[in-house]
């Protein structure tokens, strides 16, 4: 076993989530390298060393760019704010060290390219982070697609749905007030990303993207919402197949609505995050009357359970998904070779998202390859 200096920027819900998954994954997935909590950053230095105090970290900061030049942090992991992923991965690619970035890849399509050359440039390996499709239960259902168990693909609906902004008594925050932090920047990467790993490339789509509650109250009164609270788009995947993508933090009632339906000519697949556990598998064979879906309970023989849990049924949750994407970042870094979902994986997501906003504004259908 070799240990590994880990650097995390940002010590709030994702931070924390990174610094346990590190702390849990060598005994959990007995990873070669052994990450060390080596410096957390935060954005006061009293709120940095309340972390790294909490976490377990050695040292702490209010500067990432000490954070990312210090020789003993030899990982990074980006769990700021999207306005920063930009300059935090291409001061620690400049120094060839490797980086995992939470999603969005970047703040906007630029800067996610601009993010894709410097590791390319780098040599360094990338990662960024789409827990949700690491669950047993979709890998599991990415596999069963992948062998043609439920044929060919003619049709996929997936949404993202949360409820958390629903209320419009809910006052204004940094969640209204930039582009990034509405309902495609903040919610839609996670099932775009599922449909990309799921059907494949998305060819072109037609997208409607709207703000429900245009005002909201701020410090010194109403102020403006700047950002959309919901968004759909049809689309055409290269394959073929045709799709539904809905995105919404207004969706009253819904607290973790990450699901998908995936329909095929001898089959189907209904996935549903809120009951994370659970794939719902339709084959069309036998006799009609005994035809029906069958609920799959995850256990031991489905993708990455096992470690967390030999009994079937028992389950696995948020924080092992996290973990799960932890073990892949070191495997990628103890072999020199990024793991899928790279950078480059990240900038597609960004893509159809500038794709959705462009086809939003004309009213039209869009390729994706026009961005």
């Amino acid at each position: 076993m070799t240990e590994i200096g880990i650097g995390i920027v940002g010590g709030g819900y994702m931070g924390k989530a990174h610094a346990v998954a590190m702390s849990s994954v060598g005994a959990i997935f007995n990873t070669r390298l052994r990450p060390r909590l080596e410096m957390v950053c935060a954005t006061s230095a009293a709120s940095a060393e309340q972390y790294r105090t909490a976490f377990g970290f050695a040292r702490a900061t209010d500067d990432w760019r000490q954070l990312v030049a210090d020789p003993k942090v030899e990982a990074v992991v980006i769990a700021a704010p999207q306005a920063f992923h930009r300059p935090i991965a291409e001061a620690a690619f400049a120094l060839n060290k490797p980086v995992f970035c939470e999603k969005p890849l970047g703040e906007t399509l630029e800067d996610s390219r601009a993010m894709v050359a410097a590791a390319q440039a780098a040599g360094a390996v990338n990662m960024v982070g789409f827990n949700y499709i690491r669950t047993p239960a979709s890998q599991f259902a990415r596999r069963l697609i992948a062998d043609g168990v439920i044929g060919d693909i003619t049709w996929f609906r997936g949404e993202h749905t949360e409820d958390f902004y629903a209320d419009p008594a809910l006052p204004a925050n940094w969640r209204t007030r930039s582009l990034a932090a509405g309902a495609m920047g903040d919610l839609a990467p996670h099932m775009i990303n599922a449909a990309l790993a799921l059907i494949g490339p998305i060819d072109r789509l037609m997208a409607e993207i709207e703000t429900v509650h245009a005002t909201r109250i701020g410090p010194s009164g109403p102020e403006p919402v700047l950002n959309d609270d919901q968004g759909q788009f049809m689309c055409r995947f290269a394959n073929g197949a045709m799709g539904h993508l809905f995105f919404s933090r207004t969706a009253t009632g819904r607290k973790m609505g990450y699901a998908y339906e995936v329909t095929g000519t001898k089959g189907a697949i209904r996935f549903d995050q809120e009951d994370q556990n659970a794939l719902w598998l339709y084959r069309a064979e036998g006799p009609e009357a005994t035809r029906g879906f069958t609920k799959i309970l995850t256990g031991p023989t489905h993708p990455d359970y096992e470690p967390f849990c030999q009994g079937p049924g028992h389950g696995t949750g948020y924080q092992d998904q996290i973990i799960i994407e932890a073990r892949d970042f070191l495997r990628a870094i103890d072999t020199g070779t990024s793991i899928w979902p790279t950078f480059r994986d990240g900038m597609e997501v960004n893509r159809i998202i500038a794709a959705a906003r462009a086809s939003s504004d004309a009213q039209s259908w869009i390729s994706v390859d026009a961005l």
